[in-house]
């Protein structure tokens, strides 16, 4: 199947990203270390995409002695893996009820628990191979209307219960204004196994280990056919890869390579700013102690703070390829809501980037062909839970797919409508909770 390979209309202009222009000197691709494909080459595997998903699954495999060719279309990070607003948590896009009730609660707990293992995991490569990301624990997630106060504190009783997970506490008042200082919550929980990073940095030093680990790295070299069969080619505009098995982490960039994942996913672009750097006074009177934050809306807003005291607000949806009309200005009211010390504070950067989200918002793991292996729709959760796809699929092409088969049996089915009806009907169910936000 040969796929098209549009143009990326949702996201803003690659420069105009705080990360990329933030980029550590530690890991850095410099010019010729991951040159395009040219020519063909054999490997045991071959892994499409240069995002968390794939830099985990080359390091993984290649440490097990796997020889290794990744495959990026454009630069390590381009996706929302170097775009995102970092945030490392357990769990899912989708609450875990939702696991509990297609898989049963034993198998609820096995994903629970290895979206824990995720975290540990980030936090376990960040110190095995030196990656200067700004790991930084604490994350908060906030209510704003009353309901989201019942639904929060049963959130952290049914984890406590059912899943053992004693890691969420409860700050309201005085408590809560110690973590962020804004009178616009009623409450949130604090979640102290959560945290946060610089995406891009992650990414790259991930890239980094591969590279040493042994595995080939090619940006600028995108995937347009898998020639499907034992062994599998992929080919790319200059070369063509034959290897023993197919890694696929493209997310939401798989631009039709595989028929039969068309349609289970729904490309929609989310959009960041970041502010100049704030002054000290200025930064303990927004997060104190540094945590991350969202809120508990439906379209959620999602903040923290960078190394350099930058306030990286995110928020708003796209599901059309345009940017929301007046998005900056709107971002910025709600800054200035929230913390009116900030009135007035330049917003330095604006950018955007693309998540895959699935119709049950839990992520999509499966294999093909018994040799081609994917993980997709993170359903704006992944920036932890992508890395442990990549161990898991490293897992299961040595044989070892128990792991990696728990996450496969979630039932996923596609987005309703068709081509042509699915964005809109989709735009419409999107309006409805946007109202419901309101309530």
């Amino acid at each position: 199947m040969t796929a098209q390979i549009p143009s990326s209309p949702l996201a803003s202009p690659w420069v105009a990203s705080w990360y990329r222009d933030s980029i550590d000197p530690g890991v850095a691709i410099q010019p010729g270390d991951c040159p395009p494909l040219a020519g063909e080459v054999r490997a045991d595997v071959c892994v499409i995409g240069g995002g968390v998903t794939g830099c985990s699954a080359a390091l993984h495999l290649a440490e097990r002695g796997y020889s290794v060719v990744l495959l990026e279309a454009a630069e390590i990070g381009h996706g929302a893996s170097g775009r995102s607003g970092g945030q490392i948590l357990p769990g899912l896009g989708t609450d875990i009820a939702t696991v509990e009730q297609t898989l049963g609660l034993a198998r609820a707990r096995e994903v629970w628990e290895m979206s824990r293992e995720a975290v540990r995991l980030t936090a376990e490569l960040i110190d095995r191979h030196a990656i200067p990301c700004e790991l930084a624990w604490g994350y908060l997630h906030a209510a704003v209307r009353p309901r989201h106060v019942r639904e929060l504190l049963a959130f952290r009783d049914r984890l406590a219960r059912d899943y053992d997970y004693r890691a969420l506490d409860w700050l309201a008042g005085d408590a809560l204004r110690a973590h962020v200082v804004t009178d616009a919550y009623p409450g949130a929980l604090f979640e102290s196994e959560g945290g946060h990073l610089h995406p891009l940095n992650y990414t790259l030093g991930l890239a980094r280990a591969a590279r040493r680990a042994g595995a080939a790295i090619h940006q600028g070299s995108p995937a347009v056919e898998i020639r499907r069969g034992k062994p599998a080619s992929v080919v790319t505009p200059g070369g063509r890869v034959t290897a023993d098995f197919v890694v696929m982490g493209t997310n939401a960039f798989q631009n039709g390579l595989i028929p039969e994942l068309s349609g289970r996913i729904m490309r929609a672009a989310n959009y960041i700013i970041a502010t100049e750097p704030l002054s000290v006074a200025q930064a303990e009177r927004v997060l104190p102690r540094n945590d991350a934050l969202s809120d508990a809306n439906f379209v959620l807003d999602y903040y923290r703070l960078s190394a350099d005291r930058r306030l990286l607000y995110g928020g708003e949806v796209s599901y059309t390829g345009r940017e929301p009309r007046g998005l900056q200005a709107r971002m910025d009211a709600k800054i200035a809501g929230l913390f009116p010390v900030l009135r007035g504070v330049r917003i330095d950067y604006r950018w955007g980037g693309e998540v895959a989200i699935t119709l049950n918002r839990a992520p999509d793991f499966g294999r093909l062909d018994d040799n081609l292996y994917y993980a997709q729709g993170y359903s704006g959760h992944g920036m932890a839970l992508a890395g442990l796809a990549g161990r898991l699929m490293a897992e299961s092409v040595a044989g070892q797919s128990e792991r990696f088969d728990v996450f496969a049996a979630m039932p996923h089915r596609r987005f309703p409508g068709g081509e042509r009806l699915r964005t809109p009907l989709l735009l419409l169910a999107t309006t409805f909770y946007k109202l419901r936000d309101r309530l």
